[in-house]
């Protein structure tokens, strides 16, 4: 039987043990902004220069696409779901005693997160979400709940979900491998192949992107 938990551990652990190693923000400091993204998105209805421009225009240092609820089979937090009627919110509602989010919330799971899955970083919040990751690598639960600090101000402010560009989580930790999950053996990683590294440069006067794409 094929372990979706063990795969699922170890991809968290690849990709922030490659976001730790290499992307130190004095290595990525000559790009404007930093994503940091599941293999498992579909990104057919996302533009990266849309996006920026919208993020740039909202003034937000850490943000995610909104999640499609029609076509996402994998949806965790209320606040990923894309709201069709705005270009991005900051909070969810919900009067549920397990949640309360209203105006009066502060933080998370009410405002000021995203999630693991496809975050987005400036260069400045990056800089400060690299020392959040911690060294011994044992895990990365509950990271997503701290990104607020790094969001260089009001993190209901700074932080965001952008829905006029969003993606679908398909909810398929494949790693690169085949679909069939359940014939498949537990295995290790190699990391020589399952790293893929894009450098994304927009036309001079525009913005320069690092993708992390771990598969």
């Amino acid at each position: 039987m094929y372990d979706l938990t063990h795969i699922w551990n170890e991809h968290m652990f690849l990709c922030r043990w490659f976001a730790k190693r290499f992307l130190h923000p004095s290595v990525v400091a000559i790009y404007d902004f930093i994503f940091l993204w599941d293999e498992d998105l579909g990104v057919e209805n996302f533009d990266p220069r849309r996006y920026i421009d919208i993020m740039v225009s909202e003034g937000l240092e850490i943000t995610q696409p909104a999640l499609d609820p029609d076509l996402s089979t994998d949806i965790h937090h209320r606040i990923t779901i894309r709201n069709k009627m705005t270009k991005v919110h900051r909070r969810v509602y919900d009067n549920r005693s397990s949640m309360n989010c209203s105006d009066d919330s502060k933080g998370p799971p009410c405002t000021g997160w995203v999630e693991g899955m496809a975050p987005v970083f400036s260069r400045a919040a990056w800089k400060c979400v690299w020392h959040l990751i911690q060294n011994d690598l044992i895990h990365g639960w509950g990271l997503d709940m701290k990104l607020g600090y790094c969001a260089q101000g009001d993190r209901a402010e700074k932080v965001g979900v952008i829905d006029s560009e969003y993606v679908v989580h398909q909810g398929i930790p494949s790693l690169g491998g085949p679909s069939d999950t359940s014939k498949l053996p537990r295995r290790s990683l190699d990391l020589r192949t399952h790293v893929s590294v894009t450098y994304v440069i927009f036309p001079p006067n525009l913005y320069q992107i690092f993708l992390l794409h771990i598969f």
